[in-house]
């Protein structure tokens, strides 16, 4: 038999911590820009910017507030206080790795601490220890929407140079001491999402800035991010051993809508913009078409003198994306468009998608391995794919759901095509394997996991977890090594 996937191919899960975790104000943890996401019950599922809005108001609101009755990222599924048990349904499941992310507020609670919170050091090194006592490989992510409320408030998030030097401090910390544990690292989640919600990707409060200014400000910030990733890669080479450390980008590949010239410029524009953000931490330079349309725009990005000499330097190991659905663009301005991990697309007819109008395209992920791994030529990994549904508890107490099945079914066959081209693809792993408060809506109910967690959008609910129909699916596919996806 012809094998489908590499045999060191790492299968398994990714989780966050403010989605999981919970235990919000215990052992010290400090206020984070997820502790102020509401839920928002009156909104439509696929308002992504109502559901991400933020103001001074709303953020003073939230820091006085105590309790978690309208903020679901403060209780998450209190992994905290579960993880053990997690880590075992992981396990059983077969899995070879765990992306999870450290609540930076859990180390540093302002993020300007000299040193780390003794019980924050304290719980990590319990789940990586359980991680290790089922031979669990961990890929851990330093920033996953998780920065200091503090930090935001007194420099304007990332926008603030001095935050490099906080968030380098709470990167070694790690590397130093959960460096036996690891060896693969990620710096910044979808560091494109900056542009779409910049304050849960940087702190960044819109009403802080002028109109006029606000763009300016994002990329002025997107940039410092790009020095700390620099700066937290060769302090990671140096700190340990043969680690690895990737960039993490949203991949939304794009498609002209159709043949006319114009959208296929169009679509050419978007993708351009797409890979920006890991061309820079790939090869160690901005884009010269990214320079020129900043120059257009009139955007001036300040750079220390030693900026791009610290870019150049440091260039991330391999790349790691998030890939859940593409996009098509048209200059038609009556097509209709939906929604794709908060960006918007022209609807392409012929996919269809989830209830959140998220839409499907098995194929997609073929072609965005094999334009990734054609461009940068260096490892990629996928580090999240999955789909949002809602799942119904039947009278037996069963969960069935076979349109996540096959949903991962396609979605696997793509990427063994892809391997058969010659993708050198090293992981996956899928978003998320236990259901969480969603990063976009922060609603339950939009269910991802091969287990079942009881506890629905206002908080109620046993905290159960109960295995899936599809949890015995893909324990299956991870002991064949993706050989059986029927």
């Amino acid at each position: 038999m012809v094998e489908k996937f590499p045999k060191e191919f790492l299968w398994g899960g990714a989780i966050a911590a403010n989605q999981v975790e919970g235990a919000w104000n215990v052992g010290g943890k400090g206020l984070s820009v997820a502790d102020m996401a509401s839920y928002k019950s009156n909104l439509s599922v696929s308002d992504y910017a109502g559901h991400n809005k933020v103001t001074l108001e709303s953020i003073e609101k939230a820091s006085f507030d105590n309790s978690d009755d309208i903020y679901p990222k403060r209780r998450g599924i209190d992994f905290y206080h579960h993880y053990q048990e997690d880590i075992a349904l992981f396990a059983e499941l077969g899995f070879k790795t765990l992306r999870l992310s450290i609540a930076w507020t859990r180390l540093f609670p302002t993020g300007e601490e000299l040193e780390p919170n003794q019980a924050g050091l304290d719980f990590y090194t319990k789940v990586f220890e359980e991680l290790k006592k089922y031979e669990i490989e961990p890929i851990v992510t330093l920033s996953h929407y998780e920065m200091p409320l503090h930090l935001s408030l007194k420099y304007d998030g990332w926008y603030g140079r001095e935050v490099v030097t906080h968030f380098v401090r709470f990167s070694e910390a790690c590397f130093t001491h959960f460096g036996s544990y690891v060896k693969y690292w990620l710096t910044f989640n979808e560091i494109d999402s900056i542009t779409r919600h910049p304050f849960t990707t940087a702190g960044i409060i819109p009403e802080r800035f002028a109109d006029d200014k606000l763009e300016e400000a994002i990329y002025q910030a997107l940039h410092h991010q790009f020095v700390a990733s620099a700066l937290a890669t060769k302090s990671c080479h140096a700190i340990i051993p043969n680690s690895q450390v990737g960039c993490m980008i949203t991949k939304l590949t794009t498609y002209p809508h159709t043949c006319n010239p114009s959208d296929v410029e169009k679509a050419l524009y978007q993708n351009l913009n797409f890979n920006f953000y890991s061309d820079v931490q790939v090869f160690g330079e901005y884009p010269v078409m990214i320079e020129k349309l900043f120059e257009r725009k009139g955007i001036m990005i300040k750079m220390e003198e030693q900026d791009r000499e610290i870019l150049k330097e440091s260039p991330v190991d391999f790349i790691s994306f998030s890939y859940y659905m593409t996009l098509t663009e048209s200059t038609d301005p009556t097509l209709e468009r939906v929604a794709a991990n908060t960006a918007m697309g022209v609807r392409n007819p012929h996919l269809s998608e989830t209830e959140w109008g998220w839409q499907i395209d098995p194929k997609g992920l073929k072609i965005s391995l094999m334009e990734l791994y054609d461009r940068y030529k260096k490892p990629l990994f996928i580090v999240e794919n999955g789909m949002g549904a809602r799942d119904t508890v039947e009278e037996d107490g069963s969960i069935q759901d076979p349109y996540r099945i096959a949903y991962f079914r396609e979605h696997f066959k793509a990427m063994a095509e892809a391997i058969e081209m010659g993708v050198d693809l090293i992981g996956f792993t899928s978003w998320a394997p236990i259901d969480l408060v969603s990063a976009s809506t922060s609603q339950m109910s939009k269910r991802y996991g091969f287990i079942y967690v009881d506890q629905d959008d206002d908080g109620n609910g046993t905290l159960e977890r109960k295995k899936k129909a599809s949890f015995d699916w893909y324990q299956n596919v991870i002991k064949t090594n993706g050989n059986e996806l029927d």
